[in-house]
């Protein structure tokens, strides 16, 4: 028997990055958002008495080994739970492999959930002292170990990102608006992009310390925005070193709507300051990337966007709409630039759960 699993895309509104810090990571403050469109993961677990992982798909670009995200979470779970069990994972790509759509991540995430499903997880939790609450912190700990966007997949819809990004706190959902996901014909390296955005750290004399105080900033005032008040987690700085969920840990504290985006982009003022670092370094790059956030926007017009974007570094973008004739006026604009586009939703938390396995 197998069990499929939607695995949602994410985009950020709004990304701020800090200057490399000692460990060579970066920390940032951002919020996620997960969209409606997916990746299909079908997994198939059995126990055995020896564990063997095989992994297969549709698109010849996703490793099938141990550098696959969704093989990574997989053996880390089955070694955190003592279970030896043979699995198959099959991903079918239907989001772009290299576009900041978190789509790997995302691929992670969906195969434990398919995990837990074929092995019956957690009520048959084999590892001593673990139960239900702390399998909980446990997956939450895997999956930062996996990848610093990996954690936001286990809570869904809105979300804020600190530290690395993998310290999460869920935001009150945004009412659903219409996404237009463009994705050009051009790649942009991830790394590559942290290499340039330190080179102009350098440039501007930015160090860790001194943009320590502006992500703490930055993260009360997306607090302030989406909840109207500063949630203890994010109160003082982050701990150095935890992983996963924030401090609050409760996901059923914030669950009423924040309101509809553009209420809370217009009420905040955060419209006028939100942003994805990243652009700096990779518009100047690939000024084609700058053309299709322009035309995504729309500034000025009937059709204009509430808020367009890169999605972390690229080098897919998005634009938000509030009706879905004005997403469908943005992929008429972006088609004469022969840039590929999807239309979608942005998908809270209760429907991202909702329509994570597939019936």
């Amino acid at each position: 028997m197998s069990i499929a699993v939607r695995s949602h895309a994410k985009i950020n509104l709004g990304l701020y990055i800090g200057a490399p810090r000692p460990d060579g990571f970066h920390s940032l403050t951002t919020v996620y958002q997960t969209l409606a469109m997916y990746d299909l993961v079908t997994v198939t677990a059995n126990p055995a008495l020896t564990t063997a992982l095989r992994l297969t798909s549709n698109d010849s670009r996703v490793p099938t080994d141990g550098a696959n995200t969704a093989w990574k979470m997989v053996e880390l779970v089955l070694n955190a739970l003592g279970i030896k069990a043979e699995v198959q994972i099959h991903i079918e790509k239907r989001l772009p492999v290299q576009g900041g759509l978190g789509a790997g991540s995302a691929n992670a995430v969906a195969a434990l959930v398919g995990l837990e499903a074929e092995l019956g997880l957690p009520e048959n939790l084999g590892a001593p002292g673990l139960d239900v609450e702390t399998w909980e912190t446990k997956r939450l700990e895997l999956a930062a170990q996996v990848g610093s966007d990996v954690p936001l997949f286990l809570i869904g819809g809105t979300v804020l990102g600190l530290d690395r990004g993998q310290q999460v706190e869920p935001l009150p959902n945004l009412e659903p608006v219409w996404c237009v996901v463009a994705t050009p014909d051009i790649g942009v390296s991830t790394p590559q992009a942290f290499r340039d955005w330190d080179a102009l750290c350098a440039a501007e004399g930015l160090t860790a310390e001194a943009s320590a105080a502006k992500l703490r900033e930055l993260s009360r005032a997306y607090a302030s925005a989406f909840v109207g008040s500063i949630p203890e987690a994010i109160r003082g700085e982050v701990p150095k070193g935890q992983q996963g969920v924030g401090s609050s840990g409760v996901l059923s504290n914030w669950e009423n709507l924040a309101g509809p985006v553009e209420s809370v982009l217009v009420r905040t003022g955060i419209s006028s300051w939100i942003q994805n670092d990243f652009e700096r370094v990779v518009f100047p790059q690939h000024p084609s990337l700058a053309e299709i956030k322009r035309i995504l926007a729309a500034p000025g017009t009937p059709e204009a966007a509430l808020h367009a974007s890169l999605s972390g570094s690229g080098s897919a973008l998005f634009g938000l709409y509030q009706t879905r004739g004005d997403a469908e006026a943005a992929q008429q604009r972006l088609k004469p630039a022969g840039v590929r586009s999807t239309l979608t939703r942005t998908l809270p938390r209760e429907a991202y759960w909702r329509q994570m396995l597939l019936q």
